[in-house]
Parts: structure tokens; C-alpha cells; sequence
């Protein structure tokens, strides 16, 4: 019984669902990752723990270039405590697939990969999180969704070891 209960609160803190990229095939306006990303684009977001307590606000401001190849995006980030941090992604859009990406960024270990389905991105990576004076592994799951007026919603979850840490609720606007 004690198990079953283990089990239990588990799946609750975890939640039991998966969302399905396919589900968004007809959405629209759709989502292209090299067109949504070139020129200027700044993003307000959040961090909240698993119990929902917002840890951490934070503005970004994206340059984005599109070379035929890779999307860079130049990530200037500043927190609400007044640190700062700086990411320069390279995203690749797959030769044999046009709704597959891959990408890099300092911190991501390994490649960072994603698939684009109507208005919706899903975007997976392992990333080193600096979380006070250390680095700790964690994985990203990232679902991203154009809105209409160039606005676009990301959702992240944060998981170590299975378990979701919490989540990254980010919105972009075109600039």
C-alpha cells in the first residue's frame, strides 16, 4: 500500500499526460522557426518551482540571424535580482526534414533537438543550470505556440532525474 502511495504522488507531481505535436498539424498561424527568430525579439518570462512559487522573472532580448544553414540567436538575459547572462544559440533546420531542428548553445550537453507541427515546437535538450555557486544537470522539455499579432508562448519544463523541478513560462514578442 505505502508503494502504491509513493506511486501515486508521484504521478501527481509529474502529471500523468503528454501533449502530441501532431495535435497541432492544422493550427495556425504557422510556426517557422527561421522566420519567427530574424530581427529582434525580446521575451518576459518566469520561474516557478514545482509547488508554483514564482522563483525568478526575468527579460530577454533576442537578435536573431538566418543564414540558409543555422538560426543564431544572441540571448542577452537579465534577471530580476539584477544578474545577467548571455546564450548564442545555433539552431540547424534538418536537411531531410523541414519540421526537425537540432541546435547548440553553451550548457546544452549534447545536441538540443525539436520538432515544428502546425503553430506548435517542441524543443528537448539536457542543459548544466547554474543554480547558485554550482551547475547541476537538468532537461528541458519546451513546448513553444504562435500566437496571432507575432506574440509566441513557451512552456518549459525543468526535470532532474525524471522529477520536474519546475517551469519556465516565457512570452515573445516580434520587434
Amino acid at each position: 500500500m505505502k508503494n502504491i502511495i509513493i506511486i501515486l504522488i508521484f504521478l501527481l507531481i509529474n502529471g500523468c499526460s503528454s501533449m502530441n505535436l501532431e495535435d497541432y498539424r492544422d493550427k495556425k498561424p504557422k510556426l517557422k522557426l527561421e522566420e519567427y527568430f530574424s530581427g529582434k525579439t525580446i521575451a518576459r518570462g518566469v520561474f516557478e518551482d514545482r509547488f508554483g512559487n514564482i522563483k525568478k522573472s526575468f527579460k530577454v532580448f533576442i537578435y536573431g540571424t538566418w543564414d540558409g544553414k543555422y538560426l543564431t540567436l544572441k540571448e542577452d538575459f537579465i534577471y530580476d535580482d539584477g544578474t545577467k547572462d548571455y546564450r548564442e544559440w545555433k539552431i540547424e533546420k534538418d536537411k531531410n526534414n523541414p519540421n526537425a531542428y537540432s541546435g547548440f548553445a553553451e550548457g546544452v550537453i549534447g545536441k538540443a533537438g525539436g520538432f515544428i507541427s502546425g503553430n506548435a515546437f517542441n524543443w528537448k535538450y539536457a542543459f548544466k543550470l547554474q543554480v547558485g555557486n554550482k551547475k547541476i544537470n537538468v532537461k528541458f522539455d519546451d513546448w513553444m505556440f504562435l500566437q496571432e499579432d507575432g506574440y509566441l508562448l513557451n512552456i518549459a519544463k525543468v526535470k532532474k532525474f525524471g522529477i520536474t523541478l519546475g517551469r519556465v513560462i516565457l512570452f515573445f514578442e516580434k520587434k
